[in-house]
This record gives structure tokens, C-alpha cells and sequence, in this order.
């Protein structure tokens, strides 16, 4: 899955620490799923859906092979 958290951290000028602050996370999990060794559950991308006042789909992106079946 891929995001564009850090380019909609950089339009609101705030660090990945105040970020993790601002939805009760730590900054280090705002570093993996920035680079996409994480995802976020479901209450953690709303959150930042809200953060961002954009919607999920507009900062999270799924790709071809996150369509695949798991084994």
C-alpha cells in the first residue's frame, strides 16, 4: 500500500513526532508506515484522514500486489 503521509506532513509543515502525537502513536510507527513496512489499522488511518482533513483514499493508495491472495 502506498501513502503520501510525508508530502501531507510537509503541507501542514509538522514532524513526524507531532504527528504521532497528534493520533496517539509512536513516531516510529509514523516512520514505517511512511515507508510502507506498516499499515495503519483502521482507526489509525481515519485518524489521519481527520489530521489531514482529506479522505482515506486520498492519502493511502492500494497497489496491483496488494490485490494478490495471501498464502
Amino acid at each position: 500500500m502506498k501513502n503520501s503521509i510525508k508530502v501531507e506532513r510537509a503541507i501542514k509543515n509538522i514532524t513526524q513526532e507531532q504527528l504521532a502525537q497528534l493520533v496517539q502513536v509512536s513516531r516510529q510507527t509514523i516512520n514505517a508506515i511512511e515507508l510502507g513496512k506498516y499499515n495503519p489499522s483502521t482507526t489509525l488511518a481515519l485518524k489521519m484522514s481527520q489530521v489531514f482533513g482529506k479522505g482515506v483514499n486520498e492519502i493511502f493508495q492500494l497497489e496491483d500486489t496488494d490485490w494478490k491472495e495471501e498464502k
